[in-house]
């Protein structure tokens, strides 16, 4: 039987009056990749951002019904939305690397925490930029900047400061959408890697990367969970019309 990490309860979020997410209900399992589809205003992003309660710092922002990480309701008063945003790490489309040294962008958030063991900041920043899959390329050059660093490199970087915290589970915002095929490609097999320590939420605009990286795959329409299911099931015998028709290219 398969562990549940996150169960999603008839939750729906409004911006305002406008409704963004409708009634959803999804369960979500350790250490899987889950993919999410969808078009433009689906919703996928916005699913994203009520996780780790980034939506919080949009005003009017609502939300009804529940999501329980751990069996424990993200959204009751007494939870501490700093630790939630740590153990929920996110890593966004356009990489956004801070302006300093590799070495200092991934140790920033440990060091924030009261990390100062050089030695443990050493083995910590070898660990992440290994499991990101960047130290054979930056190892020699930890002390320029990580704006030098290409596109790819960058959001692998970004990748690995979200790792230096220590999350459990790693949320991807179309994470590859500006990046050449062979960046896309280091990306993709990195999270196959990472998925044996880290349970993985993929929002992508590509269809054939679901295809390529998920577990399961969870189509999004106008706020709607249309249906989610194992990839190779969405893909190939789909049991709703709409996910079949943006799967071949009618809408999207």
């Amino acid at each position: 039987m398969r562990d549940t990490a996150i169960q999603v309860v008839n939750f729906s979020h409004f911006y305002g009056q406008q409704q963004s997410l409708k009634n959803l209900n999804l369960v979500i399992y350790r250490r899987e990749i889950l993919g999410i589809i969808g078009p433009a205003r689906s919703g996928k992003s916005t699913f994203l951002t009520c996780l780790n309660r980034l939506n919080d710092l949009v005003p009017g922002s609502r939300v009804s019904g529940n999501i329980l990480i751990d069996g424990q309701d993200i959204y009751q008063p007494e939870v501490e939305v700093a630790a939630l945003r740590r153990q929920l790490g996110m890593v966004f489309a356009t990489p956004v690397p801070l302006p300093m040294s590799i070495y200092d962008n991934v140790v920033f958030g440990p060091k924030l925490q009261g990390q100062t063991n050089r030695g443990e900041l050493d083995r910590l920043v070898e660990d992440c930029l290994e499991k990101a899959g960047l130290w054979a390329e930056v190892k020699d050059r930890l002390k320029i900047s990580a704006l030098k660093l290409s596109g790819g490199q960058q959001q692998r970087l970004c990748l690995a400061r979200v790792l230096a915290l220590k999350p459990e589970y790693i949320l991807l915002d179309e994470p590859t959408s500006g990046l050449d095929p062979i960046s896309t490609m280091k990306i993709e097999d990195t999270l196959r890697l990472l998925k044996k320590d880290y349970t993985i939420i993929l929002v992508t605009n590509n269809t054939k990367q679901a295809a390529r990286v998920a577990d399961r795959t969870a189509f999004f329409l106008m706020g709607e969970l249309v249906e989610v299911n194992e990839t190779g099931i969405i893909f190939t015998r789909p049991s709703d019309k709409r996910t079949e028709n943006y799967i071949e290219g009618r809408f999207g």
